[in-house]
């Protein structure tokens, strides 16, 4: 009974405070209670997808958002898990259960690697270099087709479960496991430094901060997340092919972590669920075969050109305001803090004179 009133107090004073708390834990019991609900193949397969993909969008969105190094070849990374977890699958007969697990760590060695030899470049040319690496992966892929399949892949992997909802689950809780893992990382004094980096990296140096090795780790988080997302989709696809290392999944990734917003690690999460399901959906229609790439084209730029930030911090800014001392976050239609008994409304309006006058 005691964690019971513990957990309802918790849920009470911290959660259905806001509303941003309290849509991410309706969407969470969604998610998990959906199959018990609507257990469709079909949408359990697109949700399935979505929740993969979730996981690599969120694993971008820490390595870019938060220390400013976008990178352009992220499919790497995916494709390593992938590529990994299926040859030791189907060549040495491992279960998938351990060989995901190694598909992550593999992942992360390519981090290493990637962030040690490009992390000396800035800006646009650290972007087109990490372009560079799945493009290398898939020469060698190609030259060597007995080990690797070649065009074809790697066919016949099993599947982590037998059945879709099982597969479903397996996916749905990977993905909150790791994008709550990756937000807690972020929201700690770990992200205050990497923010302090993306933003002004000779001022953090000069702090004493070795922002070399705080990129080098969050490429190597980053690049084991999306490995672990990479082996999963290749166990749940049973095939790991050259589409998984593909410049288009790349830049796609790059579209999810700005069209939700950069630096949130929740937004390449609301991205996905959003976008990718509209896309399978439009596709399912005759009349919109050809036209759903300029669909998904348009409904991007709109966001972009309206919401600079992202779709989730403009809507998250229009639901809650920031207390001007604080910082802590309230309800749009609060006058005072719940914390610290500031006033909202007042600063508020007070700032909109101010630019008025301006």
């Amino acid at each position: 009974m005691y964690w019971l009133r513990r957990a309802w107090a918790e849920l009470r004073n911290e959660v259905f405070v806001l509303p941003s708390r309290s849509l991410v834990l309706a969407w969470v019991v969604a998610l998990l209670a959906l199959p018990a609900v609507y257990g469709d193949a079909y949408v359990l397969r697109i949700l399935t997808m979505t929740c993969l993909f979730a996981i690599f969008a969120a694993s971008w969105d820490l390595l870019a958002g938060y220390t400013g190094q976008v990178n352009f070849g992220h499919a790497l990374f995916f494709g390593a898990g992938a590529y990994t977890s299926a040859l030791m699958s189907l060549k040495l007969g491992i279960s998938p259960w351990y060989t995901v697990w190694a598909g992550a760590a593999v992942a992360m060695l390519f981090g290493v690697l990637v962030g040690y030899l490009c992390l000396r470049l800035r800006g646009s040319y650290l972007s087109l270099a990490t372009l560079a690496f799945p493009l290398i992966v898939l020469g060698l892929l190609f030259a060597f087709p007995d080990f690797s399949g070649g065009e074809l892949g790697i066919s016949g992997l099993r599947r982590l479960a037998t059945t879709p909802a099982g597969n479903y689950y397996i996916a749905a809780v990977s993905m909150l496991a790791i994008v709550f893992g990756l937000w807690a990382l972020a929201d700690s004094k770990f992200g205050i430094v990497l923010h302090a980096i993306r933003d002004d990296e000779i001022a953090a140096r000069a702090s004493g901060i070795n922002t070399l090795r705080y990129k080098m780790v969050v490429f190597a988080i980053s690049a084991s997340a999306a490995g672990f997302s990479g082996a999963l989709f290749a166990h749940y696809l049973r095939v790991a092919g050259p589409s998984s290392l593909e410049v288009a999944l790349s830049f796609q990734v790059v579209i999810w972590g700005i069209f939700g917003g950069v630096a949130t690690i929740y937004g390449a999460v609301v991205a996905v669920f959003l976008l990718y399901p509209l896309t399978e959906w439009l596709g399912s229609f005759k009349a919109f075969g050809e036209l759903r790439l300029l669909i998904f084209a348009v409904i991007v730029l709109l966001v972009l050109l309206f919401m600079p930030r992202g779709l989730a911090p403009w809507v998250r800014d229009k639901i809650e305001t920031q207390c001007p001392r604080c910082k802590q976050r309230n309800i749009f239609y609060r006058k005072i803090c719940r914390l610290c008994g500031a006033g909202l409304q007042t600063q508020v309006t007070g700032a909109q004179r101010f630019v008025g006058h301006q």
